[in-house]
């Protein structure tokens, strides 16, 4: 199936073509004549499947026959989580969208907002936005939701996972009531349902890859080695293999920053990206990696979904997450687009707690593989997957209940009714149970007969 068979414009098959792509992804193929039906969806797939697509091709054709943007409006608004997620999306607008006569734009905190106020007073037909900034652009009047026609809520799953219920909740107060919702997310938790269901009108439902599973073209291993003896691992792996493009992920910030000044004092050219550094340092060592000037680009989960490199190699686990999932987001940034990629985990003892809960996840044991020379004083202990046991039916709690079940399905044990029986096993013998309710209550009567006697006998 080609994109020509979906149904999309001229233009945009234009742009398609120029961007590289031919073959629409599953995903693709099943969201985007939804989106352009004007239907809901719903939809999650694994990271690097072309999720932004299915949202912004359909969207831009839909608005290129439509009325005309007011001052200050938006008709498409797009919430991200990241700053770097924001970027990314308002790049794939502009690219898909280089032949319609629209307009688009992005917005994200960290920056001045003045000049986001300037280029929202002209209208902006899509606008791609992080909820922080774009209330604080609601609260200076500098942009209106009257012409709003959707919503995408991209990667829906990690703006929940960062706090961002509060304010997603005040910006659908805000808009139309009749409007297109749709949302997408590498998985559907329990969270994003309970979303959907006051958000979502008879949605669209896409799943195309089993829940929480990595893609399949990336070759995952770890290397065992010490905690202490990690970053010398990392810098001898970087230089033994001429890696070039090397994405590293750690646990904590000042980990990042750590780690980076030790690459440096090795001769291996690094950078970091986290919440801390401003969007003017993430933005210029993101470019400096694409452009391979640096060598190494260390972050942090909180930007792992905003980092989008064409034909990254290898991403390195120089820290194993504290939530398993996170494991799939972050070697999701290799192996995109049906090509090869590598994630490789530097793991020590202390973390084999971590590295079961992703096995269990991934449902798979990774290879282990230990390099000469960086033998761990501390071995990685065997995980075992751990598996959900089912629920075993309640037995009921008393006779009648069983007498009741045996009526109403006239099921039968080792051929006998169950629940006509009469009879209960104490200690491996049975024991009729009115006899014994009678002699129970006999022995009860009797005690109160020798209590009275007792009491008279005193009087």
């Amino acid at each position: 199936m080609s994109f020509l068979s979906l149904g999309l414009s001229e233009p945009l098959l234009r742009a398609i073509e120029e961007k590289g792509y031919s073959i629409p992804f599953p995903i693709q193929i099943r969201a985007i004549p939804a989106v352009l039906s004007g239907r809901d969806v719903m939809a999650a797939a694994e990271t690097g499947t072309g999720k932004t697509a299915c949202f912004t091709l359909p969207l831009l054709q839909r608005l290129a026959g439509g009325e005309g943007v007011r001052p200050n409006h938006i008709r498409v608004l797009v919430l991200t989580p990241t700053r770097e997620l924001a970027v990314q999306g308002a790049e794939s607008v502009a690219t898909y969208g280089k032949y319609l006569s629209l307009t688009s734009g992005v917005v994200y905190g960290g920056v001045k907002i003045n000049p986001q106020m300037m280029k929202l007073r002209r209208g902006i037909d899509v606008l791609v936005a992080t909820p922080g900034r774009l209330l604080d652009l609601f609260s200076q009047n500098a942009v209106k939701f009257v012409q709003v026609e959707t919503l995408v809520l991209d990667e829906a799953d990690r703006l929940l996972d960062m706090g961002f219920l509060g304010d997603i909740q005040k910006i659908l107060a805000l808009l139309p009531r009749k409007r297109q919702n749709l949302l997408f997310s590498a998985t559907f938790s329990d969270d994003i349902r309970r979303l959907t269901d006051n958000l979502l009108r008879n949605p669209v439902k896409i799943e195309v890859s089993p829940k929480n599973s990595p893609a399949k073209s990336v070759k995952q291993w770890l290397y065992e080695v010490d905690k202490t003896r990690k970053a010398a691992l990392l810098s001898h792996l970087v230089r033994n293999n001429g890696w070039e493009q090397v994405l590293v992920f750690t646990r904590t910030k000042d980990g990042a920053d750590r780690l980076v000044k030790r690459l440096d004092r090795d001769g291996i050219s690094a950078a970091v990206i986290h919440g801390d550094k401003s969007q003017g340092e993430r933005t210029r060592a993101l470019a400096a990696f694409k452009a391979n000037e640096i060598r190494v680009l260390v972050a942090t989960d909180i930007v792992s979904r905003g980092i989008d490199i064409n034909e990254l190699p290898r991403v390195i686990n120089f820290d194993l997450p504290k939530v398993a999932e996170d494991y799939i987001h972050r070697i999701g940034r290799t192996g995109r687009a049906g090509l090869q990629g590598e994630g490789i985990s530097l793991v020590s003892a202390d973390e084999v707690k971590l590295l079961a809960a992703i096995e269990s996840l991934i449902r798979q044991t990774l290879v282990r593989e230990i390099e000469t020379g960086f033998i761990p004083t501390h071995s990685v202990p065997l995980t075992r997957q751990m598996k959900v046991r089912p629920k075993k039916p309640k037995k009921p709690k008393n006779q009648k209940q069983i007498q009741e079940q045996g009526r109403g399905d006239g099921r039968r044990v080792g051929g006998e009714s169950k629940g006509l029986s009469n009879t209960k096993r104490r200690g491996g013998k049975s024991v009729d149970v009115d006899k014994s309710k009678e002699s129970t209550a006999g022995g009860r009567t009797n005690q109160k007969r020798n209590r009275g006697v007792v009491s008279r006998k005193k009087r």
